[in-house]
């Protein structure tokens, strides 16, 4: 029983950083690879806030062969005067206490990067050394620290003819397991930033391989809406650029339509990707709506016979855009607090769009007239698959005798509890069938591979039995404007495949699915990847199974018997094991491991799904001769 006595003497004070290194996920998400990576883009949102304020275009990052993280740059300084009511040198305030900063006063930024503004203080308290130079006022500065605390005070070490900030730190081994820092994501995150930012120069260093990049596009968002349409056909270029300030708030838009039959928005507020969309989102897609259909009909350029009035869904089919907005106080909703709620900003973006879209259209007619064109043959094949789509809307979970008659569904309406295997064939489907827990496990078996969705239009896609079937199963409807979260039937729909090329491709053609028609589920985490055994070791009456070459080479060493004594067979397919064996190895929550799906990058997602399943051959081949390279299994 616990201690009835709850006195003052209960309430424990966590003093200084204290909070950030009892709880650390709570500040940066997680202590493994994904905290890891924001200690770092935590450092470099600083520089960008100066470089957003016009003092600094230009950003160095370093990866050191020792794992110290450098970030410089050429904007102001951190300021070094006492402050006046904490009594210490303001640089020691911004890395000690949360919640301290210029960005808090809007005199100093009108707008800030970042999430939560706790940046340069969660990383001291996570690192067990950290180092920050400043060069301002003809000198520079430095302090260092310990896990948060100073070990120095504010000290001179040199003269500067320059202005700017250095932030040197280890992240503390105590607080992370493993310290690895991988040149692609941080990369990759780096580059966005500076497609965001035009004209600012941001350079990686990585010292371990000895890679070395620098990014600076003076076309910002039209080089990005280009990077992203580079392995697709535009219908116009370049693409259609809006700029401009509504409500004290600046918001800039690049968009371009290509030939295929894919929506690809990405939106941004204050640097931050805003990946379950929000007020600039909606604001966008009602101005676009609008303003194609005012100007098709002004210009007669749907004809009478259609008989259409173009729909957002029209109007979106092989669009790229990019929509970045800079708010004064943001605020952040959703699962994972990437939806902009600021309510002023949806007609801030509206507004801005009818206009300047409208007056591009006037002015560039031949441009305007493929647009409609690529927008009416769209609102045809909708037309085409209203009825289709019809068929695979379930429009209460009571109605069970809609469901598929392959699917095996389980007894419990709670979609929490529940979850769905989408298994590769028939045998191992009736194998998934006997050896599930029917109370939560539904079973649907797939029949070959499913139509490739990056090559498809909403008709053709619907009219797809396998694609009818995983819609009608999972209940919530499809694509961006019909699709219900609330309405799916399993909180884990579970993709097992086998373990060979055909099982990868299935696998690749079902994710490509999801991410460009239920893009929800990966956001909120329903999507997952089962993971078959590869081997089953046996020697004597002792069964093991591993799940990849290490796995087999430890458990064979760990026998300690001679391997002409070990039976070892190879799974090819799931249908070679028995109800049993996948239940124990696979389907199983207590013993199974299954991999989430997340989407950590929005942009490289789709330039990759782009790539290995659209239309253009020569992408493809450079991506599979650039990445051959680091294939270790390779089944033929």
């Amino acid at each position: 029983m616990p201690n009835k006595d709850y006195t003052a003497e209960n309430i424990q004070v966590l003093k200084g950083l204290e909070a950030v290194r009892m709880r650390p996920a709570m500040y940066i998400g997680d202590v493994a690879s994904r905290g890891l990576h924001h200690l770092v883009y935590e450092i470099v949102d600083n520089s960008i806030d100066e470089a957003m304020v016009g003092y600094a275009d230009k950003i160095e990052v370093i990866v050191g062969k020792d794992n110290l993280i450098t970030v410089k740059d050429n904007g102001r300084g951190i300021p070094v005067d006492i402050h006046p009511e904490e009594k210490k040198p303001a640089v020691e305030v911004i890395m000690t206490l949360l919640h301290a900063g210029g960005k808090f006063d809007k005199s100093s930024y009108k707008v800030s990067g970042g999430l939560h503004g706790v940046g340069a203080s969660v990383v001291n308290a996570l690192s067990k050394w950290c180092a920050v130079e400043i060069s301002r006022n003809g000198k520079i500065y430095k302090q260092t620290y310990e896990r948060g605390i100073p070990v120095s005070e504010v000290t001179v070490i040199g003269k500067s003819d320059v202005t700017g900030t250095k932030v040197s730190f280890f992240a503390d081994d105590e607080i992370f397991k493993e310290i690895v820092y991988k040149k692609d994501i941080l990369s990759k995150r780096l580059r966005e930033l500076a497609f965001l930012n035009k004209n600012l120069e941001i350079s990686i260093l990585d010292e371990h391989s000895g890679f070395e990049e620098t990014y600076k596009y003076e076309g910002g968002l039209i080089e990005f809406v280009e990077f992203l349409d580079e392995t697709r056909s535009p219908v116009h270029k370049p693409p259609i650029y809006i700029e401009g300030e509504r409500d004290n708030c600046p918001i800039e838009i690049a968009l371009q339509y290509n030939s295929t039959y894919i929506e690809d928005i990405l939106t941004y507020c204050n640097n931050v990707n805003t990946i379950e969309g929000g007020s600039h989102l909606s604001g966008f897609k009602a101005a676009l709506t609008r303003t194609l259909n005012s100007y098709a009909q002004k210009n007669n350029l749907i004809k009478n016979n259609d008989k259409v009035t173009l729909s957002g869904e029209d109007v979106r089919e092989g669009l790229t855009a990019v929509i970045s907005v800079k708010v004064a106080d943001p605020q952040f909703e959703g699962q994972t607090k990437t939806k902009l709620g600021n309510s002023e900003v949806r007609g801030a973006v509206e507004t801005l769009v009818n206009e300047q879209l409208y007056d591009f259209l006037e002015e560039n007619p031949a441009v305007a007239k493929k647009v409609i064109e690529k927008c009416t043959s769209a609102a045809r094949a909708r037309e085409a698959a209203r009825h289709a789509r019809e068929l695979t809307r379930r429009k209460t979970t009571l109605e069970s005798n809609s469901l598929p008659g392959k699917l095996a569904d389980c007894s419990s309406n709670d979609p929490e509890e529940c979850e769905i295997y989408l298994v590769e064939g028939d045998s191992a489907g009736g194998s998934a069938k006997q050896g599930r827990d029917r109370r939560y496990q539904a079973i649907l078996p797939l029949k070959g591979k499913i139509l490739n969705v990056e090559k498809s239009r909403i008709d053709k896609i619907l009219a797809n039995d396998e694609i009818r079937t995983i819609i009608t199963a999972i209940g919530a409807g499809i694509g961006s404007d019909d699709f219900a979260q609330e309405k799916v039937r399993y909180g884990k729909i579970i993709i097992m495949t086998d373990a060979d090329v055909d099982g990868s491709h299935i696998r690749t053609l079902l994710l490509t699915f999801f991410y460009r028609y239920m893009k929800d589920l990966i956001q909120q985490g329903n999507v997952y990847i089962a993971q078959p055994p590869l081997y089953k070791i046996k020697n004597g009456k002792d069964e093991f199974y591993a799940y990849n070459e290490e796995e087999k080479k430890k458990i064979i060493s760990g026998l300690n018997v001679d391997e002409s004594k070990i039976s070892l067979q190879r799974y090819k397919g799931l249908g070679e094991m028995n109800p049993d064996q996948l239940w124990d190895t696979t389907m199983n929550p207590e013993t199974r491991t299954v991999l989430k799906v997340s989407l950590e990058n929005a942009f490289e997602a789709d330039r990759i799904f782009t790539t290995l399943m659209g239309d253009e051959v020569e992408p493809r081949r450079k991506f599979i001769e650039e990445n051959a390279q680091y294939v270790r299994n390779l089944d033929v």
